[in-house]
């Protein structure tokens, strides 16, 4: 049978979830949730999803009734026939309806990077921590910087070992579809103080990372991407070209040339929307070719991340892991990319 999976939260995670949920031959959705009748609600409805009631409030119903979109119930009468649900939920929330409706009700479920670490068992990315999180009740995705980190740093640890990382990331402002945040016209160091939690969420995840990896950001005016600047520090002996293979040997990780016209974040969405992906998603972490170099024991890259979509596929594999549903965190990978139309 197939894994029912509850998605609390339909909006930037919780709609991708769903949409990818479906595309796989060993679960399905049950159900989608969402706070208020807006046109994300409407437009889950259309798309064939059953659609509950985040708040399990009567008055918080008919607010849907009397604006014409129909409802199954609540969350409360969805909760106890599903395998596990997808929280999707904004940052804080997903704490809240851990403590509040998954752990009273025994379903297991996944948080997204917004949650705190130590508020769940452990810390999901399919090519490290797939095993940890095996049978596991209660998993965080974590964010889509720490993921993909966790994945560059994946294909550098295979070829040499690392002694020490270094990474600036310049973080965009908003998510294009967010209208309250900022900056519009600034650079703002995010935190101020050196170094950040980006560090600390890869330990989360790479617990032999501790003390290894130190992080700084700044948030500058773009909704499009993520950019990191990666300074690895590594013992081995290897060259350019066993780095630049084994990035290319790494699942969800695409090498893309400035030579080919992809001279920015803005040209890698382009060629999200020329591919023909739903909402130009870009699941892979792209890595720049010509800014992977070695310089004695350094490795040094440069990458970009698609925060709306990077996260989706480990959201897909952290269900089969949770719900013991394939042991082989790569045949896992390889049965979401393939549904998924993943490089």
């Amino acid at each position: 049978m197939p894994a029912k999976v509850l998605i609390n939260g339909y909006g930037s995670i919780g709609k991708r979830v769903a949409d990818a949920v479906s595309m796989q031959d060993d679960m399905e959705v049950i159900g989608v949730t969402k706070t208020k009748p807006d046109f994300e609600a409407r437009l889950a409805v259309e798309k064939g999803y059953k659609l509950f009631v985040a708040i399990p409030d009567k008055e918080r119903v008919k607010l849907f009734e009397d604006a014409g979109i129909p409802v199954e119930g609540t969350i409360l009468d969805v909760i106890e026939d599903v395998d596990i649900v997808v929280d999707g939920a904004p940052k804080k929330i997903g704490k809240e309806n851990l403590e509040n409706i998954y752990k009273p009700h025994k379903v297991k479920a996944i948080l997204q990077g917004g949650e705190k670490a130590k508020d769940v068992e452990d810390n999901f990315n399919a090519l490290w921590s797939y095993d940890r999180c095996y049978g596991k009740d209660y998993i965080r995705v974590v964010s889509c910087n720490t993921t993909g980190l966790c994945r560059s740093l994946y294909a550098i640890n295979s070829v040499a070992d690392i002694k020490k990382a270094r990474v600036v990331l310049v973080r965009r402002a908003a998510d294009p579809n967010d209208d309250k945040r900022g900056p519009v016209n600034a650079i703002t160091p995010n935190p101020v103080t050196v170094p950040s939690h980006h560090g600390p969420d890869v330990v989360s995840v790479v617990p032999e990372f501790e003390g290894k990896i130190l992080t700084s950001a700044v948030i500058v005016p773009t909704t499009l991407m993520h950019q990191h600047t990666l300074m690895v520090e590594v013992d081995g002996n290897f060259s350019r070209d066993d780095v630049l293979e084994a990035i290319n040997k790494t699942p969800r990780i695409i090498t893309v040339k400035a030579d080919e016209g992809f001279t920015s974040t803005a040209k890698i969405i382009e060629y999200g929307r020329d591919l023909g992906r739903l909402r130009y998603d870009i699941n892979e972490l792209v890595v720049w070719e010509e800014s992977v170099n070695v310089l004695e024991n350094e490795i040094f890259l440069m990458q970009a991340v698609h925060q709306e979509s990077i996260v989706i596929p480990e959201n897909i594999d952290c269900i089969r892991a949770m719900l013991q549903m394939e042991e082989d965190n790569f045949k896992s990978i390889e049965k979401t990319n393939k549904a998924m139309g993943i490089q």
